[in-house]
């Protein structure tokens, strides 16, 4: 399977950042149960961030800072995670789907356009070896 190849952009209404109840964000989804084996303690990361946002995802989960305020979610809590380029300007989003049901969404600014098709090459298979290689059970 190739991961992180194809991005949709998507001219839906543009939702303030932040969060808010769960919406369906356009892009790619990863989370498909897969065979089981046991993620390593150390592993790739991906770091994204700008003056106001952040995401973070290391062998720990997923990370969001939206305007000061830090949301961590271990790999456990979470469902699947979300990223797109949003339709407009050079803004990745990224959304976790927590397993309660709930979606937190977070939008990071790239200082050119040429960083967020970096960002979106990169954070596919991160993403990728993290839930692709949960425990039974988390997926």
């Amino acid at each position: 399977m190739t991961y992180g190849g194809h991005h949709h952009q998507h001219s839906q209404g543009a939702a303030p950042p932040g969060f808010g109840p769960p919406i369906p964000v356009p892009g790619h989804a990863y989370g498909a149960p897969q065979p089981p084996a046991a993620p390593p303690a150390d592993g790739p990361e991906f770091i994204a961030h700008d003056r106001h946002n952040s995401v973070i995802v290391d062998s720990s989960g997923v990370s969001l800072e939206i305007n000061g305020r830090t949301l961590e979610f271990p790999w456990a809590v979470i469902a699947t995670v979300h990223f797109a380029p949003a339709p407009f300007g050079a803004v990745l989003m990224v959304a976790v789907a927590h397993r309660g049901g709930m979606l937190y969404e977070c939008r990071v600014v790239a200082r050119s356009k040429g960083m967020l098709p970096q960002w979106l090459g990169e954070l596919g298979p991160v993403l990728h070896h993290y839930l692709a290689n949960r425990p039974p059970g988390h997926g």
